[in-house]
């Protein structure tokens, strides 16, 4: 029995923070809709169409508990309130939902308005949390508190008890029907994409051996090409027959070769980003440590493959000042990576254009790294959607769609945040925001 207990208290907490997971997105429009609806309908429900019962305060309390979600980025993405946004969350939605709207319907005696309401509230709790489980679980507790309040307050169960036979099936099959049918949809896209991360990870992987082979060829080819151009000149000046070769294309052969070295490595580069990009859904934490911000960008300009001089010119950095985070820097890294791929393809495109990176302190001990090109610019349609995973801006076969979404799920956690703007035909411009470090760390 114990053992059985233990069992369902994990799979509880574990659907509970996947459910705060998922949900995390539409945090900021839930709270949206609480402060703006719940002042809303009670005007409407009190002088338009008023009701056989109406709260203020328990409005109130709905925008009030609701208004840290306007801001669940900034508070509940770094220490303390990190960890509590899952009890939050859960928290949150019994009031909101089930609590709420069941004590409304039990004090309106479930009148047409309310009855109807509480059907709405049950298929938003279903939108909102995937496991079924635990919809019943939040459902169960929301109902029971409402109806302990109403007796609590002098309310008569019995009075209401042929209405709720009647109206507790019905809600059950939404709940019970909606679940089944979200939770497949959730399966379904869970399983695509750990399919199409395995394939990039197997790809990327198998990729690797021939790139080691052309790699290795074209260094042997460097080391070993003047020994045998120098016996190429001694037959020649020895007078055996042999065909003669300009200088201009011996010249051209050691720059083919250093060619070759720079695309594998550039490839190999790539082969990294997409290895690291796909293979993380979540990010340790555990590993995180203080580092310096421009040792990290030193070491991604060192790193990068860039395709010519030229191209490494492009970019410009303001090593000072300088700053510390928590975090990752090889996760940093990688994310510097990803927006010197993009920026550099699109520069390429115009054929003109540079990169700037600096640093700006902000209130608090916060910082931003700040990273812009002036490119072509990213169309106001197209900009909103950047950062979802497989979504890309760039021509069908030319973009995986998981650079950004990574930069973004890192950026996260470090407690901070990415954010994009862009003017077409001006420049793209994404701020890194990164919280204040401890002085003690």
């Amino acid at each position: 029995m114990a053992c059985l207990f233990r069992r369902l208290q994990v799979r509880l907490l574990a659907s509970l923070n996947q459910s705060a997971t998922y949900s995390l997105a539409n945090m900021r429009m839930f709270a949206i809709v609480a402060v703006v609806g719940h002042p809303l309908f009670y005007l409407y429900w009190t002088e338009f169409e008023p009701q056989i019962f109406e709260s203020v305060w328990l409005r109130v309390i709905s925008v009030v508990v609701a208004l840290p979600m306007l801001f669940e980025r900034q508070l509940f993405r770094a220490g303390e309130w990190r960890r509590g946004v899952t009890v939050y969350w859960f928290l949150i939605l019994v009031y909101q939902l089930p609590f709420f709207f069941v004590f409304m319907s039990l004090m309106n005696h479930f009148s047409t308005v309310w009855a109807l309401s509480t059907m709405a509230a049950s298929l938003f709790l279903v939108l909102l949390v995937f496991d079924w489980l635990m919809i019943m679980l939040m459902a169960l507790i929301g109902t029971a508190a409402a109806c302990l309040v109403y007796i609590a307050i002098g309310g008569d169960m019995s009075e209401q008890s042929e209405t709720l036979r009647q109206l507790v099936p019905t809600y059950l099959f939404a709940l019970l029907g909606g679940s089944v049918f979200n939770y497949k949809t959730e399966l379904v896209a869970r399983e695509k994409f750990a399919a199409i991360t395995s394939a990039v990870g197997t790809m990327a992987h198998e990729l690797r051996t021939p790139l080691l082979g052309i790699r290795s060829g074209a260094r042997g080819l460097q080391n070993y090409l003047p020994a045998i151009f120098e016996g190429f000149e001694m037959a020649r000046a020895q007078g055996l027959p042999v065909k003669r070769i300009r200088t201009a294309h011996y010249r051209e052969m050691h720059a083919v070769l250093s060619r070759i070295n720079t695309e594998a490595e550039y490839t190999n580069v790539i082969l990294d980003m997409l290895l690291v990009n796909s293979s993380r859904t979540t990010i340790d934490e555990s590993s995180f440590e203080v580092s310096s911000m421009g040792a990290c960008v030193q070491t991604a300009l060192e790193r990068y493959p860039f395709h010519s001089a030229q191209e490494r010119e492009r970019v410009h950095w303001a090593a000072e000042p300088d700053f510390r985070f928590r975090g990752s820097p090889l996760l940093m890294v990688h994310v510097l990576f990803n927006l010197l791929k993009n920026a550099l393809y699109f520069l390429a495109r115009v054929d003109d254009g540079d990169i700037r990176i600096w640093v700006e302190h902000g209130p608090g001990g916060a910082h931003r790294l700040y990273f812009r090109d002036t490119g072509p610019g990213i169309p106001a349609d197209v900009l909103p959607r950047i950062f979802e995973r497989f979504y890309s801006g760039m021509p069908h076969g030319q973009g995986t769609g998981i650079g950004l979404a990574f930069a973004r799920m890192v950026m996260e956690s470090f407690g901070g945040d990415i954010r994009c703007r862009s003017v077409v035909g001006r420049y793209t411009e994404f701020v890194m925001l990164f919280p204040a470090v401890d002085r003690d760390e």
